[in-house]
């Protein structure tokens, strides 16, 4: 005697796979019910069955063939653009690096610039006093030098 849980085994699916399998074989090959209510397989409603799940199988086993060479193809190419983002991430990074040695030189360069003394601008700058200097022998008088005063005294420092 064969049960539906056997036959199910058999093909690698589950009960209720079974059952639809039943419903959907001709009328002619499926099992009879016995008075409780179990079927009664005999072997031409099994081979029914088997004939049935076999048949309508194979093009979903190809169908999935076909989804998996998708899938696969799929990711191929999420594999290849994944290296090539990592290649603009590395060359980015590269030029980041760059960009940071540039500005540590030209920081260092500046604070050598502020660190040397400017002698030209200080001497150039001698205009602390309201009274010129003396520009030949023709000057008689006393040199009184004073210091600015007035309210914008302290910028001409």
């Amino acid at each position: 005697m064969e049960t539906i849980s056997s036959i199910a085994k058999r093909l690698n699916v589950t009960n209720g796979r079974v059952y639809q399998i039943i419903k959907e074989i001709p009328a002619d090959k499926q099992p009879k019910k016995d008075i409780k209510g179990k079927y009664n397989f005999t072997k031409e409603s099994v081979e029914a069955i088997e004939s049935y799940y076999n048949s309508s199988s194979s093009p979903k086993t190809d169908n999935e063939s076909e989804l998996v060479k998708q899938l696969r193809a799929d990711l191929e190419d999420a594999k290849a653009e994944i290296k090539a983002k990592n290649n603009q991430i590395d060359k980015f990074q590269q030029l980041l690096d760059q960009q940071q040695q540039l500005n540590l030189s030209t920081n260092r360069q500046n604070e050598k610039l502020l660190d040397t003394p400017q002698k030209t601008s200080e001497d150039a700058s001698k205009d602390d006093t309201d009274v010129l200097e003396p520009a030949g022998d023709h000057y008689k008088g006393e040199e009184v030098k004073t210091p600015k005063k007035g309210l914008f005294g302290w910028l001409r420092r």
